[in-house]
């Protein structure tokens, strides 16, 4: 399922980066690579907050709906 569906707090596993590859090249700069972990802390004004390798990142709705995770 796309990033923007999951809750809240849960940790989850990249399974797959998807878009153009100047997106995914970007994606992977900021830490989301298959297999990663990655939890949402919160979903404000259309961005999606998450951490990631112990950092937490903003990326704009599109952009999360582009991360599928298990």
């Amino acid at each position: 399922m796309p990033l923007t569906m999951v809750k809240a707090g849960e940790p989850n596993i990249i399974r797959k980066v998807g878009g153009k590859e100047e997106i995914r090249r970007f994606l992977e700069k900021l830490g989301f690579v298959t297999g990663g972990k990655v939890t949402v802390v919160s979903v404000t004004g259309g961005n999606v907050i998450v951490n990631i390798k112990d950092s937490r990142v903003a990326i704009g709705r599109d952009m999360a709906n582009k991360i599928l995770v298990e």
